[in-house]
């Protein structure tokens, strides 16, 4: 939390018009993890999918 603190301690201290161009970073980093974890969960389909379309694994999931 301490980060966290003395960032909002930064930014309490950075003039108005800087402000929007700070938002926009946030904005950037945010946008990139989200980008980043749907990668991810698109690289992890392809390599799952040879399992998933297993006929033990239909199997194995048919009564939930």
């Amino acid at each position: 939390m301490i980060k966290k603190e003395a960032l909002i301690n930064e930014i309490e201290h950075i003039p108005e018009p800087f402000l929007d161009e700070v938002m926009d970073f946030v904005q950037f980093l945010k946008t990139k993890l989200i980008n980043e974890r749907i990668d991810t969960a698109i690289a992890s389909e392809s390599s799952l999918k040879k399992d998933w379309l297993k006929p033990e694994e239909d199997e194995a999931w048919q009564n939930l």
